[in-house]
């Protein structure tokens, strides 16, 4: 029977990792380090369990199932599971979070070496997405082009990122916002929702398990062992990189108080310490880890509706990367604003998939579990995305003061209640007489 070689999994761990982080991993944390102050090891602790430990779980998941995201959703039926599937995919593909590698690497990078102007993002974005549709095409190359050649480059380049947080803080930890105040820990839990990588866990999986595949591996069992290894890899990965960039961005406080977001806070960092030449550094590093997430993300998406939708997997990759050309010139303001609320709404069902989904053998149907609970954390997510929209005077004053809804986890509390009444009526009901048969 055919086995991975000890470098191929390193080289899948690290294609792992690479597709992983983004911009939206490299610029979120740093803000957080910054305006939680003496609190931001405790917001780190929030952070790190929804951008690095549901990951890892959801690709655990989905490996079990084989990697496709159609099987995990089983319990809830064909069309709500295709539904939340096509969500997924449309919201981590093109959307939002392949247009927003384009952007971010732009503003972060070039902008301040080349001036932010409309024609310079567009051509910009243009040789950007011709690079990710020429990689995009060749999903079975993707071990060795990301895993092999891009993802090293990526993490050298990380490594002395996170080296120089510890090594050379720019000052002294500084005073925290009075959110991070009251609620570190749930502050820091709702921003990792931003980094989007639970979602992107779920369009991934299918990537890896090709990648695997690629490799003449078809053993299930040997399948599901190398993605939960390259999960473990990549999370370690992602909890190295954010510590770092937290640890940044709270000795920052000296340069950069005055910072909007945590692309400012780690351009003036880098500036303040590197000098000259450390636009440029930052630059490279915002282009490469935006590009390998980019084509990864095309790859899956593409991957999925070639089997969803009469077209082929070539001609949804010139038009995924052509639709995410035409949203990334909108500019990432806009951009971020609208993701926030849709990710708000959508991640809580996720994670109860995805949480439910290792207790299957604890209950006699899945269905009755899955789909109720899935349904209220999709109801109460709708409100606090309501309240992240700035639409929270539309509530009616019972919703707008549920339980954790300060903290952005109005969801929470009814989903457990939920599942507590589901079990309930599961246990009354007995084995579904298909399965008494």
């Amino acid at each position: 029977m055919k086995v991975l070689k000890g470098q191929d999994i390193l080289a899948l761990g690290f294609m792992t990792f690479a597709l992983f982080v983004g911009a939206g991993n490299i610029i979120f944390p740093p803000i957080v380090g910054l305006q939680a102050g003496p609190h931001v090891w405790m917001a780190a602790l929030g952070f790190l369990i929804t951008a690095v430990g549901l990951p890892v779980i959801t690709v655990v998941a989905l490996a079990r199932v084989g990697g496709a995201m159609d099987a995990l959703s089983s319990p809830i039926g064909k069309f709500a599971g295709g539904l939340l599937a096509a969500v997924c995919y449309l919201a981590v593909g093109p959307l939002f979070a392949t247009p927003r590698t384009a952007t971010v690497s732009f503003e972060v990078g070039l902008a301040p070496l080349i001036g932010d102007t409309p024609l310079a993002l567009f051509l910009y974005s243009a040789l950007y997405f011709l690079l990710v549709f020429f990689v995009s095409l060749y999903p079975g190359k993707l071990l060795d082009t990301v895993g092999r050649f891009l993802a090293p480059l990526k993490i050298i380049a990380l490594a002395a990122l996170g080296a120089a947080a510890f090594m050379l803080p720019a000052g002294e930890i500084g005073t925290a916002t009075p959110e991070y105040v009251a609620a570190p820990f749930s502050q820091g839990f709702i921003n990792g929702y931003l980094t989007m990588d639970t979602l992107g866990a779920l369009v991934f999986g299918i990537v890896i398990v090709n990648a695997i595949r690629s490799r003449g591996i078809e053993s299930p069992v040997l399948i599901t062992r190398y993605a939960v290894i390259a999960g473990l890899i990549a999370g370690v990965g992602l909890a190295l990189v954010y510590v770092s960039l937290f640890r940044l961005g709270a000795g920052s406080h000296a340069v950069a108080a005055g910072a909007s977001n945590g692309a400012m806070v780690l351009r003036i960092y880098v500036q303040h310490t590197f000098g000259g030449w450390g636009s440029g550094f930052l630059a490279v590093l915002i282009s490469l880890a935006c590009l390998v997430t980019a084509v990864g993300l095309t790859c899956a998406c593409a991957e999925y509706f070639s089997r969803v939708m009469p077209l082929s997997y070539k001609t949804l990759v010139m038009l995924l990367a052509a639709f995410s050309l035409l949203v990334s010139n909108l500019g990432l303001t806009k951009l971020i604003a609208f993701s926030i609320p849709v990710l708000t709404a959508i991640y809580p069902p996720c994670i109860a998939l995805v949480a439910l989904s290792f207790c299957a053998s604890l209950w006699h149907s899945q269905p009755r579990i899955v789909a109720p609970v899935m349904l209220v954390s999709l109801l109460f997510g709708m409100v606090d995305a309501l309240k992240g929209a700035g639409l929270g005077e539309w509530l009616p004053t019972s919703l707008a003061h549920l339980p954790l809804s300060e903290q952005g986890l109005a969801w929470l509390v009814p989903s457990v209640v939920m599942l507590v009444i589901a079990v309930v009526m599961d246990r009354l009901l007995g084995k579904p007489a298909a399965a008494t048969a």
